[in-house]
């Protein structure tokens, strides 16, 4: 008996200690628990090698050969170790990336003054503040962190005898230029959209917040890729235990591949059984600077076009700047629109689906007959049909997303016409599913969140399959299940369901559109440091 208690503690996690990180106005500094992100080592075995210091070679001859060896010179021509000689005679090199670096800045404001140069002095921080005529110019004193900013576009320059160096901002790579929205659509508001710029994307962000406390603390992400990345946000608004979770988190990441905002998203959020997502992804600057105006903390990554927003709840992902820029009245309507659409695209497939096999009572004599007159020569089952209709609407819509725009909206005309209409007169599909499916699908499109559209796709399809095997009690089952994990899910320590489970202090409304002065301070949940002055 006492065996048999210790295997049932044991499968259902009874007896571990409670670690999933919350966000708690009394909690300060690093948290204590791991938040239920599971432990992974800070970096790999090939990075702790350079987790201390590696000095700067005294000699010019002996940095030239190190970083000929590590980048392989001989194969990688894109790699220019420059020798020369200052007017005075002292030996110096600089090193760089073909097309990640300006030359022209590196031949006008490097090479040219460093050589007509007459001066003994040859310290880095003299030539920085006498001859060097660059803007930004930092001395570094570790050679692994040089390297590190060659490959970011960074000039560095080695003084024979000194035992530091030189990074010098010279940026010089190509870059697309700042262009409208393509993902999320604007109607009102600025058309401003995120590139894959860095530094673009930060000036996007402190063009529209003019506070002081705004700090974009940059860092490079776990893994040998180095990717570069950028957390913002606001200083003594932001709650600092959130803070340090999100640096935990993101000091936890070892892996080998590209680091996008994508793979953030997945590697820094909590896991869960419903895939909705724990962050929130835009490509629109004005959006992004809402959520830090309200203590939470974004993330720009080097080479994508989208911030990461953290934490949210699920009222953020339904809701878009559209809804602040209209008059209350007009927010209101198309916020209540967005959640029928999403609850008809979630719910509507399975309970049609349940009144048609368990349920006719339900209904009508005229809607039963026009179902059964419309099924009359389809061969499948009703559920099959369904769920097969609602497989093509996915396949529509991903072949209509991946392939150029113009045949994209050619693909959404012959899946949603003419092959629509085909197979109700081929007599594969009736007409009555096939609205029930289109609705759906237009339901779909109302939310506007990608992630979150395709999270709502998930759960549609266990509603149709739980209706199917068990009608409105296996559907109402299986709300219930979908209601308990997402009222037990946590963003970075934030209810999802907040603030209505658990309910927390709110004057704004959620799905009414409240006035705009309502938007003095920060939400309770978010546990910010005006609440806690309070």
């Amino acid at each position: 008996m006492e065996k048999s208690k210790k295997h049932i503690k044991a499968f259902f996690s009874f007896d571990e200690e409670y670690k999933e990180f919350e966000l708690l106005e009394s909690e300060h500094g690093v948290p204590e628990s791991d938040g239920g992100w599971r432990d992974l080592p800070n970096n790999s075995h090939r990075r702790q090698k350079h987790e201390g210091e590696e000095k700067v070679p005294k000699r010019v001859d002996d940095v030239y050969n190190r970083l000929s060896e590590q980048f392989n010179t001989d194969i990688n021509k894109d790699v220019i170790l420059r020798r020369f000689r200052t007017g005075s005679g002292h030996n110096m090199l600089v090193a760089y990336m073909n097309g990640m670096a300006d030359d022209k800045k590196i031949n006008e404001f490097v090479l040219k003054p460093l050589m007509l140069y007459e001066g003994k002095r040859n310290a880095p921080d003299e030539l920085k503040n006498d001859v060097i005529e660059i803007s930004e110019a930092d001395e570094e004193k570790d050679f692994y962190k040089a390297r590190m900013a060659m490959m970011d576009g960074i000039a560095v320059l080695f003084s024979d005898g000194c035992k530091s160096c030189l990074l010098l901002e010279t940026h010089g790579y190509e870059k697309r230029s700042v262009e409208k929205c393509e993902n999320e659509n604007v109607v009102m508001g600025p058309k401003e959209s995120f590139n894959e710029s860095f530094r673009t994307n930060i000036t996007l962000i402190r063009r529209i917040i003019h506070t002081d406390d705004l700090i974009v603390e940059s860092r490079m992400s776990g893994g040998e890729n180095n990717t570069r990345l950028a957390i913002i946000y606001r200083k003594g608004m932001t709650n600092e235990a959130l803070l340090e979770e999100v640096k935990k988190r993101l000091d936890g990441i070892s892996i080998d591949v590209p680091i996008t905002s994508g793979v953030i998203e997945q590697l820094v959020e909590d896991r869960g059984l419903i895939p909705v997502p724990r962050t929130l992804s835009t490509e629109r600057p004005d959006r992004a600077c809402s959520h830090i105006m309200q203590g939470s903390v974004c993330l720009i990554i080097e080479g994508s076009p989208f911030a990461v927003i953290m934490p949210i709840t699920l009222f953020s992902l339904m809701n878009s700047p559209e809804d602040v820029y209209l008059r209350p009245p007009l927010g209101t309507i198309l916020r209540i629109v967005r959640y029928i659409g999403a609850a008809i695209s979630v719910l509507m497939p399975g309970y049609f689906l349940a009144l048609a096999l368990y349920h006719q009572g339900m209904l009508t004599t005229e809607v039963l007959s026009t179902v059964i007159a419309s099924r009359k020569m389809v061969f499948e089952p009703i559920a099959i049909e369904m769920i097969l209709l609602l497989l093509i609407f996915q396949m529509i819509r991903e072949a209509g997303l991946r392939v150029p725009g113009s045949i994209g909206q050619a693909i959404g005309i012959i899946g949603g016409l003419i092959m629509g209409q085909a197979a109700v007169t081929a007599h594969l599909a009736s007409s009555v599913i096939l609205i029930i499916v289109a609705a759906s699908g237009l339901g779909n499109f109302c939310i506007p969140d990608y992630s979150t559209q395709v999270s709502a796709s998930y759960i549609r399809m266990a509603v149709v399959i739980a209706a199917w095997l068990g009608g409105l009690l296996a559907i109402t089952a299986v709300i219930l299940f979908i209601t308990a994990s997402l009222s037990s899910t946590k963003s970075f320590g934030v209810p999802f369901l907040a603030p209505f489970a658990p309910k927390t202090y709110s004057k704004r409304p959620f799905v009414i559109r409240g006035r705009i002065g309502l938007h003095k301070r920060a939400e309770d949940y978010m546990n910010t440091a005006d609440d806690r002055m309070l």
